[in-house]
C-alpha cells in the first residue's frame, strides 16, 4: 500500500483525470525574456512533467502592458506573444503532462511608470503611484484578460490561472485598504468582488469546454483593511458559479509584514485557511505555502483542507518529487529547505530563479550531465555542500569517487545551521546526498582526516575542505571569554548571559537567533507574528502580536560597515531575521571600532565616543578563510588538486555556490 494514498490518489477536473494531487505551482523563472529562454523553460516544464507532476503552472503573463512587472517584462497580449510558448506546450505534453499559463496582472507593484491600480495608492514597497482606473480602463482590461486566455488556448496550454491575491491588481479590488472607490467597482463588498467575478467570465467566455480555469485566492490577506473571513468564502462561491474549477491559495499580500513561506514558518502553515474556503464550496481546492514534503502534502489532504496540494518550490527542488512518492522512494527526494536563496532572492535581485539545493533548476539546458568518457578514479575531500554535489555527480557519470570526511557525519556547514531555529530543516540535504552516496556505491571515509599520503594514486583529487572562522586581529583575541561562531553553534562552547557579537551577516544574525532561542520555549508561530487563527477581523491579523519573552540574555551585535545591520541578509528573509531578533531585544550596532578584549568586555569606538560592551561572552563571527593546509602540502607534493566551495573562495560563500560549483566540476571532468 502506498505512503500517501491521498496524495498520489487521481482527480476529475473540467473533463481531465490528474494523476495525482501534485501540482507545481506558479513560479518566476526569469528567463522568460532572455535570449533562448522558451527553449530554456519548455526543458524546465518538461522535467517535472516526466517527474510526476499532475499539473504544473508558468509564472505570471500580464495581459496588457501596465499589468507587466517592468519594462520588458512577459506579456500575452498577441499572437507573436503567444508562438513561443508552444515549444513549452508541446515539451510538456510529450512528456506526459499538462500545463496552465498563469495570467498576472501586477497592478501597483509593477516597477514602471505606466502602472494602475483601483485607486491611486503607492504600495509601501514600491516607489512608483499607480494611477486610478476609469471605468472604461477595466472593461478594456477585463476584455484583455479574456484575450490572454484565448491566446493561452492557441499556445496550446490545457488552462489558465488567474492571478487574484498576494495584492496584485485583482486583490486590491477586494478591500478598501486599496479600493476608494465609490462607482460600481467600489463600496460595497459586491462591488469590490465584481472585478475578480467578471475576470474569470471574461475569461471562460474565450476558452473551450475543456479548458481548466484556476483562480488563485488571498485565503489570508495578513494585512490591516484586508478581507474578512466571510468575504473570501463568499467570493469563492461567486468565482465558482462563475465557471472556476479550481481555488488555489494566496497567502498574504507581498507587502504583509508576517512571514508566509520562509524556512521558520511551519510546514502547513496555512492549510486551514484553505481548510476553510474548501468548506464553503464544491470544486476542487489547493492548498499552497510551506508544503514542504510527500508527508506535509499528505497530512493536508488527510484532515480534509484541500484536494490538492501546489508544491512549487519543493518541485525546484527535485523534479522528480512526484515520481520518487510513487515509487517508495522516500530518501531519493531531495526536500526544498524553505532557504528563498536560490528561487525568490535570485528573481527580486534581478537574476534567474534556481535552486540553493538543486542548481540544475532553470539551467536544465546548460547543467548536462553526460557519461564519462574514462572513468577515473577520483578523492573528493570534505563531506560538506560542495563535496557531497561533487561525488554524487561525478559517481552517477561514471567515475569511481572516494569521499573522505574528518568529521563523524556528512553535513558540514549545514550541521552548524540545524542549531539554529527555523534551520532544522536544512539537514534535510544531507540526508539527501548521504543517500544517494549508498545508492551509487561511493566509498566514504569518515571520522579522520585525510592526509597527503591518503590521496597518492588517484587520477585526480578534489578538495571541498571548505572553511574555517577568520581568526580576530585584535587585542584580547586570546581571552577565555571569545568564542567563535563554530564553537557556539556545535556546542563546544556555552555563551554567558551578557554577549557581544562581532559580525552581522548571515552567520552572526544566525548566532544571535540561536542564544535568544537557547532555553526557551518555541514561541507559538501565530502569536509571535500577529495572525488570528480564529480570523475574526479583517485580514486575519490580531489587534497585537503577543509579547515576546523576557530576553535571557543581553545580546549586541556589531560591525564595522557603516551600512544597517542585516543589509546583506536575503532579499527576501533578511526582514524576517531583523524584526525577530529587534522583538527578542537584541541591539544591532553599526560603524564600529574594536579597539580591545578584556575582563570587562569588548571595547570599541563607535561615533566618535569611547564605549564598553559589558561582556562575559565574546562571539567572533566576522569572516572565514580557506582552510587549505591540505592544498599546499599537496602543492609541496607535486599533487595537483581541484579546489571547490569555501576551500576555494571563502569570501561571501554560501551552500548555493558550494553546491553549484560542485556540479560544475563534476560534469566537466
Amino acid at each position: 500500500m502506498s505512503a500517501y494514498p491521498k496524495l498520489l490518489a487521481p482527480l476529475r477536473v473540467r473533463g481531465q483525470v490528474l494523476p495525482n494531487r501534485i501540482v507545481m505551482g506558479s513560479m518566476h523563472t526569469g528567463v522568460e525574456t532572455l535570449p533562448g529562454g522558451f527553449a530554456r523553460m519548455a526543458e524546465f516544464y518538461a522535467a517535472r512533467a516526466r517527474g510526476g507532476a499532475a499539473l504544473m503552472v508558468t509564472g505570471g503573463f500580464a495581459p496588457n502592458a501596465e499589468g507587466a512587472f517592468g519594462p520588458g517584462g512577459p506579456l500575452m497580449v498577441d499572437q507573436a506573444d503567444a508562438a513561443p510558448h508552444l515549444a513549452i506546450t508541446e515539451a510538456v505534453h510529450k512528456a506526459g503532462g499538462r500545463i496552465l499559463m498563469q495570467i498576472l496582472h501586477t497592478g501597483r507593484y509593477g516597477k514602471h511608470e505606466a502602472i494602475v491600480a483601483p485607486s491611486a495608492i503607492r504600495a509601501p514597497i514600491n516607489s512608483f503611484t499607480p494611477r486610478a482606473m476609469s471605468a472604461d480602463d477595466i472593461r478594456r482590461t477585463l476584455a484583455e484578460y479574456g484575450r490572454a486566455a484565448a491566446l493561452a488556448v492557441s499556445a496550446g496550454y490545457d488552462g489558465v490561472e488567474i492571478m487574484g491575491s498576494e495584492g496584485y491588481l485583482i486583490n486590491s479590488f477586494l478591500v478598501t485598504r486599496t479600493n476608494k472607490r465609490d462607482d460600481d467597482w467600489g463600496g460595497a463588498y459586491a462591488n469590490r468582488m465584481r472585478f475578480a467575478v467578471e475576470a474569470v467570465r471574461a475569461v471562460r467566455a474565450q476558452v473551450p469546454e475543456d479548458f481548466i480555469v484556476m483562480f488563485r485566492l488571498s485565503m489570508i490577506d495578513l494585512v490591516d483593511e484586508g478581507s474578512t473571513a466571510a468575504e473570501i468564502a463568499e467570493l469563492a462561491r461567486a468565482l465558482e458559479r462563475a465557471g472556476t474549477d479550481i481555488l488555489n491559495s494566496g497567502i498574504g499580500w507581498h507587502e504583509a509584514k508576517v512571514p508566509t513561506i520562509a524556512a521558520m514558518v511551519p510546514p502547513a502553515a496555512w492549510s486551514w485557511a484553505t481548510g476553510r474556503v474548501k468548506a464553503a464550496v464544491a470544486i476542487p481546492v489547493m492548498a499552497s505555502n510551506r508544503i514542504d514534503s510527500p508527508e506535509t502534502a499528505e497530512g493536508i489532504l488527510a484532515r480534509g483542507e484541500a484536494d490538492l496540494v501546489s508544491m512549487a518550490r519543493p518541485l525546484l527542488a527535485d523534479p522528480e518529487l512526484a515520481a520518487k512518492a510513487r515509487r517508495g522512494e522516500r530518501g531519493r527526494i531531495n526536500l526544498c529547505i524553505g532557504c528563498n536563496q536560490g528561487c525568490l532572492d535570485g528573481i527580486f535581485s534581478g537574476g534567474i530563479c534556481s535552486c540553493l539545493v538543486n542548481p540544475k533548476a532553470c539551467r536544465e539546458t546548460e547543467l548536462v550531465a553526460r557519461p564519462a568518457a574514462q572513468p577515473k578514479r577520483i578523492a573528493v575531500v570534505g563531506g560538506g555542500p560542495a563535496g557531497l554535489a561533487f561525488a554524487v555527480e561525478a559517481q552517477a557519470r561514471g567515475h569511481r569517487v572516494t569521499l573522505f570526511e574528518a568529521q563523524s557525519e556528512l553535513g558540514g556547514q549545514f550541521l552548524l545551521a540545524r542549531a539554529v531555529p527555523g534551520k532544522e530543516g536544512y539537514l534535510a540535504t544531507p540526508s539527501y546526498f548521504a543517500h544517494e552516496l549508498a545508492r551509487l556505491a561511493v566509498e566514504v571515509r569518515l571520522g579522520r582526516p585525510a592526509t597527503a599520503q591518503d590521496l597518492r594514486g588517484f587520477d585526480r583529487v578534489v578538495l571541498a575542505t571548505g572553511a574555517v572562522p577568520r581568526p580576530l586581529d585584535l587585542a584580547g583575541a586570546d581571552h577565555p571569554m571569545v568564542a567563535s561562531y563554530e564553537d557556539i553553534l556545535s556546542g563546544k562552547r556555552r555563551a554567558g548571559q551578557r554577549v557581544a557579537i562581532i559580525g552581522s551577516g548571515g552567520i552572526g544574525f544566525d548566532v544571535a537567533a540561536f542564544l535568544v532561542a537557547e532555553g526557551q520555549v518555541r514561541e507559538d508561530f501565530y502569536a509571535a507574528w500577529g495572525v488570528d487563527r480564529a480570523f475574526a477581523g479583517a485580514g486575519g491579523l490580531l489587534a497585537k502580536p503577543a509579547e515576546p519573552p523576557t530576553p535571557r540574555r543581553r545580546i549586541v551585535m556589531l560591525q564595522r560597515k557603516t551600512t544597517r545591520p542585516g543589509a546583506d541578509l536575503g532579499k527576501t528573509t533578511g526582514w524576517i531575521h531583523k524584526a525577530h531578533l529587534a522583538r527578542m531585544g537584541v541591539e544591532m550596532l553599526a560603524g564600529a571600532s574594536y579597539r580591545k578584549i578584556d575582563d570587562a568586555g569588548l571595547h570599541i569606538v563607535l561615533k566618535g565616543e569611547e564605549k564598553l560592551i559589558g561582556a562575559d561572552t565574546v562571539v567572533v563571527a566576522a569572516g572565514q578563510r580557506p582552510a587549505d593546509e591540505l592544498a599546499m602540502e599537496l602543492g609541496q607534493m607535486g599533487i595537483d588538486a581541484s579546489r571547490i566551495g569555501g576551500a576555494r573562495e571563502a569570501l561571501g560563500l554560501d551552500a548555493m555556490r558550494a553546491i553549484f560549483e560542485g556540479i560544475e566540476l563534476a560534469q566537466s571532468v
